[in-house]
């Protein structure tokens, strides 16, 4: 049962806005360094307050006064924007406000599995929702990684029920919307709405089909996505090919009629037919296609086309769950719990626990000057942001030096 109730949250923000959000480290995410002029100026943020007032085209000359209007204002809810050819806080002022670089981000919902996962719907997630989640992570870090050369990922759980990518190298942060939408496409293997039965087709991700394979069967088990009639025409519909088909529903009729039977079963015919020669050539891949139509990641591509689209900062507190949108290691993703995700309330109880416990071993100046969020379970989240930070401040220094050599040759 969590510890967090709404009602509290004006009171609790307050708190943890002066005690735990780490503006430091977050401020120098977004300034990169200070490699490029008005990086951090030219940001858009924009606050919900409370009653969901949305307040957009925030922008701040520096991390301090950025800090201090948050303090003042207690947003419910943080988004990041774009970085602009001017101050966004001057856009009445201006006659051309122009997105000039963005972060390419990526958002996964859990409300777009709702067709195909069966232990929740809507905005419930639960341990079995979380391996669609995990599957994503493992799928599209691998494919900025390796087919687009990106380096630095930044992962984070929303606050509720999906995760946040953001690719922030300066070779993703500059492309053009057209750039970005090609990106989202190449990335988007499933493609129809639940009135499509066949939604994927290869040649395409193969290299996802083997990361999948190995939790499949897990999450076949977990969904039960074969454990129905209704389940099955679902199943039939996407192999589309009559032969097959057929072929299929006589050997499920002959097996139990559970998930776990039923997909073993529909490999085996699957592998029987190949190995005769017989799949025609829409269905030589059919297998592959059904684990990604059932376990592929499902993007919402607008989010990442878009270079003027908003998305929740990390170490945001969700209003309505309390917890904290915490950046996470994407290699150890199957070992994220959801339950474990730390909310405002339990943090700021920690800290409590910590320095009564600590009263009378540290003094009053020794607790001040540790930072608090270093008494909590959150530290371990800020740790992994520190070393996404780290190794981006390995290509600020040699953008800086570059920099510097040319003004000298100059």
């Amino acid at each position: 049962m969590s510890d967090y109730d709404p009602g509290q949250l004006p009171d609790l923000l307050p708190i943890y806005y002066k005690r735990l959000f780490p503006f430091e480290l977050f401020c120098k995410w977004l300034d990169y360094g200070g490699v490029k002029n008005g990086y951090f100026r030219n940001r858009e943020f924009s606050f919900t307050l409370p009653e969901d007032i949305v307040v957009r085209y925030q922008s701040f000359i520096s991390a301090s006064e950025f800090e201090e209007e948050i303090k003042r204002r207690c947003p419910h809810k943080i988004d990041i924007g774009a970085v602009f050819n001017t101050s966004p806080k001057s856009y009445r002022h201006v006659t051309l406000l122009v997105p000039e670089e963005k972060e390419l981000v990526l958002d996964i919902d859990m409300t777009d599995y709702d067709e195909v996962r069966t232990c929740c719907q809507g905005a419930d997630v639960c341990a079995r929702c979380w391996r669609f989640m995990a599957i994503a992570v493992q799928v599209l870090d691998q494919a900025l990684r390796d087919d687009f050369g990106w380096l630095h990922l930044l992962w984070v759980f929303s606050g509720r029920r999906g995760v946040h990518c953001w690719v922030c190298d300066a070779s993703a942060r500059q492309m053009d919307q057209k750039q970005r939408s090609a990106v989202a496409e190449y990335l988007q293997v499933v493609v129809g709405g639940e009135s499509q039965g066949k939604k994927v087709n290869l040649p395409g991700d193969r290299r996802a089909v083997e990361i999948i394979e190995t939790q499949f069967e897990t999450l076949v088990e977990e969904q039960d996505f074969f454990g129905s009639e209704t389940k099955v025409q679902s199943l039939l519909a996407a192999v589309k090919d009559e032969g097959l088909c057929n072929e299929i529903k006589k050997a499920l009729d002959k097996c139990p009629a559970t998930s776990k039977h039923r997909w073993k079963e529909v490999v085996a015919v699957i592998a029987y037919q190949k190995s005769r020669g017989q799949l025609k050539w829409r269905t030589k891949n059919i297998k592959e296609e059904l684990i990604l139509q059932y376990a592929y990641p499902r993007l919402d591509i607008n989010v990442s086309k878009g270079l003027n689209h908003l998305l929740k900062a990390p170490f945001c507190v969700h209003p309505k769950t309390g917890k904290i949108c915490i950046p996470f290691n994407p290699k150890v993703v199957n070992n994220f719990s959801l339950t474990a995700v730390p909310t405002i309330s339990s943090l700021i109880n920690e800290i409590q626990e910590y320095d009564e416990k600590q009263d009378s071993v540290l003094n009053s100046e020794a607790r001040q000057k540790m930072k608090d969020y270093k008494k909590t379970s959150m530290n371990k989240n800020i740790t992994v942001f520190s070393e996404f930070l780290r190794k981006l401040e390995d290509t600020w220094r040699g953008k800086m030096i570059e920099i510097s050599d040319e003004k000298m040759e100059f």
